[in-house]
C-alpha cells in the first residue's frame, strides 16, 4: 500500500464525534459519527449521494465486534431506514461517498460485495448482513473501484475501525516480524507480533487444564479461555485445545497465558527457531 496524507476534520473538536476524512488526490470522502449524532450526519449534503456505509458496534449476545456493510443510491434515505428499524447492536456509522458524485448503483454494489468478502476474510467482526450478490462491471470501472477500495482500507482505521485489517498483520510491514513458537507440556503454538497486538496462528495448540492458581491470580486468563472455547476458536482434540483460526491477542503475554493455562511472560515464553526469546530479539 502506498503512502498517503489523510486530512481529518473534527467538526466539534472531538475525535469521537462527527468527523470528515479525506485523502490527498482522491475524489472520495469519508464521514463518521457516533449513533448519538446520527441526525447531524443525516443533515450533511454529502448524504444525498450514492455510497457505502458501515454500522459498527458489539453483538449483545456474544460480546464480539459486529458490523453491517451496506450501499445505497441515496445514503441518507437508507440510514433513515436503519434508524427506524432500531437495530440494537451498532453504536457508530462510517460513510464513504464521492466528491464528484461519479459513483453509480453498480459501483456501490460492487464495493459492498468486495468489502463484505474482505471483512469475512479478516474475521475481526461478526457480519450482521449476508451479501450474496456479485455485480459485474466493465474492466475499467473495476480498476477504478479497486483504487477506491484501497482508500477505504487506509481511511477506515483512522476513523476507528479495524474491520478490514488482517489478523495476521500487514502484508507488507516496514519490518518483518519473526515467526515464534511457544511450547509447554504437549502444547505447541506459532505466532508473531502484529501492528495491533500478537497473533497466534491457526492449528496452534494450548494445554487443556488451567493452572490451580489461575482463577485467583490470573482470572482474565480463565475468562478469555472460556470466551475462546464458547465462540469455537479453541476446540478440544487429542488432549489439547486446537486453535481453529488465527487469533489476535492484545499482547504476547495474553497469548502465552491462554496457551499455558495461567499467567505467563510473553517476552520469554515466545522464542524464535534458534531459541532466542522475544525479549532478546527486541533488545538487538
Amino acid at each position: 500500500m502506498t503512502s498517503a496524507t489523510i486530512k481529518l476534520f473534527l467538526l466539534y473538536g472531538d475525535a469521537k464525534r462527527l468527523r470528515v476524512g479525506e485523502v490527498s488526490n482522491w475524489t472520495g470522502k469519508a464521514l463518521a459519527a457516533p449513533r448519538t449524532e446520527l441526525d447531524d450526519l443525516l443533515a450533511r449534503e454529502e448524504l444525498e449521494s450514492a455510497g457505502i456505509y458501515f454500522l459498527l458496534g458489539t453483538n449483545p449476545d456474544t460480546g464480539n465486534p459486529q458490523a453491517y456493510i451496506g450501499e445505497a443510491e441515496v445514503i441518507r434515505d437508507r440510514l433513515k431506514q436503519h434508524k427506524a428499524k432500531a437495530l440494537e447492536f451498532w453504536s457508530s456509522v462510517v460513510v464513504f461517498v464521492s466528491k464528484d458524485e461519479n459513483l453509480t448503483k453498480a459501483h456501490v454494489r460492487f464495493l459492498e460485495n468486495r468489502l463484505w468478502q474482505e471483512s469475512k476474510i479478516a474475521g475481526r467482526y461478526e457480519l450482521e448482513n449476508v451479501n450474496g450478490s456479485n455485480p459485474k462491471l466493465p474492466e475499467s470501472d473495476r480498476e477504478e473501484m479497486e483504487v477506491y477500495l484501497s482508500k477505504i482500507r487506509q481511511v477506515l482505521p483512522v476513523l476507528g475501525s479495524d474491520l478490514l485489517a488482517p489478523i495476521a498483520g500487514s502484508a507488507s510491514p516496514t519490518k518483518d516480524q519473526p515467526n515464534l513458537v511457544c511450547k509447554i507440556k504437549n502444547a505447541l503454538a506459532h505466532g508473531r507480533r502484529t501492528e495491533t497486538g500478537f497473533v497466534v496462528f491457526k492449528d496452534s495448540t494450548a494445554v487443556l487444564a488451567l493452572r490451580p492458581s489461575a482463577e485467583v491470580q490470573h482470572p482474565f486468563v480463565v475468562v478469555l479461555r472460556q470466551k475462546l472455547i464458547k465462540n469455537g476458536t479453541l476446540v478440544e482434540k487429542e488432549g489439547v485445545f486446537v486453535f481453529g483460526q488465527s487469533t489476535e491477542f492484545s499482547s504476547p503475554s495474553a497469548a502465552a497465558a491462554v496457551i499455558h493455562g495461567g499467567g505467563a511472560n510473553g517476552l520469554t515464553a515466545w522464542r524464535d527457531k534458534s531459541g532466542k526469546t522475544l525479549k532478546e530479539i527486541e533488545e538487538v
